[in-house]
């Protein structure tokens, strides 16, 4: 008797205890803030999303079928009951990647978003342990200690995983390749603060003797998209180890879709890299290493007095260059441009404060800043110096990536999901790339704007006699704006649907495409002057 009383006793305090704690989660809390008092009280039954225009984002991967073919075509089976279905890790990973996070461990944040997961026809969104096992699963490291079978078998599931997202990273670009374009090649360093495979001290010019990862990066000039990226070593900073990706990738190209020009700065002007670019016939433009021979083409140059403005304070000239090791004379273009006056340089020393020297050169004298690249294409000397100026776009992308996305994240201890996890960023930046150029095809918009303008706001769920309603909450001060982009996003998917009902989501997609590039040529400015002496193709892949 005793002991049935004692158990009664415990559940009457337990069900007591549950009630009280669902009182004081009813009662509302008193707060004095600087603006008066406030009453809060918690929502325990409210289903609402902080990316409250997330619905508009997933009609279009609907329409076209983005992240469906995505999700079908991942080479990812578990075989335990209990494990997170692909349509799960997908999603939670697009909606990290979406969010602008940079670690695993922020997707716990999403955790409690109940509205997002079924937009997108998720169940829920899974933990960022389970994202890291999932992306393990996808891209297996090569271990050192295996059985010759086991490794096989990983290298197996890494080459399924590569193709799949070269299939995606492909259809995310394939439509702009269709007009004349630029690639341009460039690395990048991302920091590392642990112990990560492939983490070497190489080429670090912000934090020196810092471990890295080199981001080799290949871009679609202008339209700022990303045609490819590969993750290696820190010491892999050099062009040599960006070329066998960049002859893979133009050589997969049709020949209606290779670049008319692939740029590049330093590191890609020598022998070895313009040899293979001219052994398949690509045009290219490089600058070349201030070397004893290319200084003295400069002087011969300067002596000869052939200068030519080319826009923007700039002028050029252009000779011919054979130094030693190349397999023969090539063209080179000079660029100079005035260096402004109110010039002061610091010197720095052990034992003394920094001094400061002033340049100030006699009125007699000029200062110039110059350049020398080398190309074996024949466009003008105006369309030269526009294209130089125009190579530095790149570095804006790698700022947007880097800063704004989740490129200097996402690290895990292998290299290789480091790996996937790069090109995945890449994929959602290039969907989210052309969704706000169809919102706004005027000029691109970074992160740190596009976000706030069309993903940001507080959407509550509602469902009612079979329908689920979400009431959207704005805070952004560019309300009329938003709304504005919003309908124009919904013209173009209209658009897309009326024209081709019948054809599948793949074909949506190309077609989708043709309408936001149409409606970006025709918000461009008339072209300068430079780019209608070059060529029209040339014309086309500028501005």
């Amino acid at each position: 008797m005793g002991e049935m009383e004692f158990e009664r006793k415990s559940l009457v305090k337990a069900v007591d205890g549950a009630l009280q704690e669902v009182e004081q989660s009813a009662v509302e809390i008193r707060v004095t803030t600087p603006g008066g008092r406030f009453h809060v009280r918690w929502d325990e039954g409210g289903s609402a999303t902080a990316l409250g225009q997330l619905p508009f984002f997933a009609e279009l991967l609907e329409v076209s079928g983005l992240f469906a073919r995505w999700r079908d075509g991942c080479p990812m089976t578990y075989t335990s009951p209990n494990a997170p279905e692909v349509v799960d890790v997908l999603g939670t990973w697009l909606l990290s990647i979406l969010d602008g996070q940079r670690r695993y461990a922020h997707v716990t944040g999403l955790r409690g978003d109940e509205v997002a997961p079924q937009i997108l026809g998720m169940k829920k969104i899974i933990s960022d342990e389970s994202l890291r096992r999932a992306l393990a699963h996808l891209a297996p490291n090569q271990a050192k200690r295996c059985s010759d079978a086991e490794r096989a078998a990983r290298t197996a599931q890494l080459a399924r995983s590569t193709a799949w997202m070269d299939t995606a990273l492909s259809e995310s670009t394939r439509e702009a390749l269709r007009t004349p374009w630029i690639l341009d090649a460039d690395t990048s360093v991302k920091l590392l603060y642990g112990h990560q495979a492939g983490a070497e001290i190489g080429y670090n010019p912000t934090k020196p003797g810092r471990p890295s990862h080199t981001l080799h990066t290949y871009w679609i000039g202008n339209l700022r998209l990303v045609l490819d990226v590969e993750v290696q070593g820190g010491k892999a900073h050099a062009a040599k180890h960006s070329l066998p990706r960049l002859r893979r990738l133009l050589e997969r190209l049709t020949p209606e879709e290779r670049p008319v020009l692939v740029r590049g700065d330093i590191g890609f002007g020598n022998e070895r890299v313009m040899a293979e670019m001219e052994e398949i016939g690509q045009h290219y433009l490089f600058k070349l290493k201030q070397t004893p021979g290319v200084k003295r083409l400069i002087e011969r140059l300067w002596r000869q007095g052939d200068w030519q403005g080319v826009g923007q304070g700039c002028e050029a000239v252009e000779g011919e260059l054979r130094l030693a090791g190349w397999s023969g004379a090539r063209r080179v273009v000079v660029l100079r441009q005035p260096v402004k006056s109110s010039l002061v340089a610091q010197t720095s020393r052990k034992s003394r404060q920094p001094e400061l020297q002033f340049l100030d050169p006699p009125e007699t004298t000029k200062v110039w800043e110059y350049a020398v690249l080398v190309t074996n294409a024949e466009y003008s000397l105006e369309a030269m110096g526009q294209l130089y100026r125009d190579r530095a776009d790149c570095e804006n992308g790698f700022d947007e990536l880097k800063n704004q996305w989740g490129w200097g994240g996402y690290t895990t201890q292998d290299l290789e999901r480091c790996n996937l996890s790069a090109r995945a960023v890449a994929l959602i930046y290039n969907w989210w790339s052309w969704y706000v150029r169809l919102a706004h095809p005027k000029a691109r918009l970074e992160a740190i704007t596009s976000r706030p303008l069309l993903l940001a706001g507080v959407a509550r769920l509602t469902q009612h006699a079979g329908k689920s309603r979400l009431l959207l909450t704005l805070s952004h001060a560019a309300g009329d704006q938003i709304k504005a982009m919003i309908a124009s996003i919904r013209r173009g998917l209209d658009h897309v649907r009326a024209t081709a009902p019948q054809l599948p989501k793949a074909a949506r997609w190309p077609a989708l495409l043709r309408y936001i590039v149409d409606k970006i040529i025709a918000a461009k400015p008339k072209m300068p002057r430079h780019t209608a002496l070059a060529s029209p193709a040339l014309a086309a892949a500028i501005g």
